[in-house]
């Protein structure tokens, strides 16, 4: 089997719009299918690797989508589409071959949550985040050395972003802003220090003025060198692009639902 966008349309339209699965030929490569989707859809997330699922996996990320596989998915990621969920990878079938498989599933679509409740002014932005983003695992990062990072960059770093390494680890919100798990150095010279970034080349960063860090200023170096300032701190920041649909640097308009992809369970 050729595949193609027009392939993936025709796949789609025969499953229909409600609950549907088909195993497709042995000989279709799954990660050409799963780049098929990330094309249309984003990053997805991994409901099952190596035949384990996904522990946080519920109602809300996607669970239908293994159903009817039972307990026979070898790999499975899944994308949240509007009142659909998309999933493919592989499952062994009743003989017990694994096969590639496309999947979809009805998908109840969230209310969308506020950037803050009532815009409190004593919001805790990492606890927000981490609801936000659906997070219920352990710190990922709790021993960071951060006396050592800060003596070699010779500053003090800001509390949030220090709080998001240590929850969050090595990963991507949504699987497209990387967390730098220590600053970049390479706009030092424009007094600059890189928090985070995205494939479309926009650097996160911090205007490192002045000696209390919990203040310094968010500026996104956009990928054709423009400088645009924001007054807020990095956990903030990250929340409002997630969720706030006006946005200049928004995420909303590509995610309704949100979550962090941690890279040492991606694979």
């Amino acid at each position: 089997m050729e595949l193609t966008q027009a392939t993936v349309n025709d796949l789609l339209a025969q499953l229909g719009p409600g609950e549907g699965y088909i195993y497709l030929p042995g000989d279709l490569n799954p990660q050409d299918l799963t780049d098929l989707l990330n094309s249309r859809y984003g990053a997805p997330r991994t409901l099952v690797l190596n035949g384990f699922t996904d522990p946080t996996v519920d109602e809300s990320r996607g669970a239908a989508l293994l159903v009817p596989f039972e307990d026979r998915a070898v790999k499975i990621r899944a994308w949240a589409y509007g009142d659909q969920w998309v999933g493919t990878g592989t499952a062994r079938g009743a003989e017990g071959a694994e096969r590639p498989v496309l999947v979809v599933a009805h998908r109840e679509v969230p209310e969308p949550l506020a950037v803050a409740p009532d815009e409190d002014e004593d919001v805790d932005w990492m606890e927000r985040l981490r609801r936000i983003t659906g997070w219920t695992q352990p710190a990922q990062r709790p021993d960071m050395d951060w006396a050592e990072v800060e003596s070699r960059l010779g500053t003090a770093l800001p509390s949030d972003y220090k709080r998001m390494v240590e929850t969050f680890g090595t990963g991507a919100f949504d699987g497209y802003l990387d967390l730098n798990q220590e600053p970049w150095t390479d706009l030092r010279r424009d007094g600059l220090l890189i928090w985070a970034g995205t494939e479309h080349e926009d650097l996160y960063c911090w205007r490192a003025d002045g000696d209390d860090p919990d203040r310094w200023p968010i500026v996104v170096r956009s990928f054709d060198n423009k400088d645009v300032p924001f007054d807020c701190q990095a956990a903030e920041f990250v929340c409002r692009i997630l969720i706030d649909p006006h946005h200049r640097f928004t995420m909303a308009r590509y995610f309704d639902t949100h979550w962090f992809m941690n890279y040492g369970e991606s694979g």
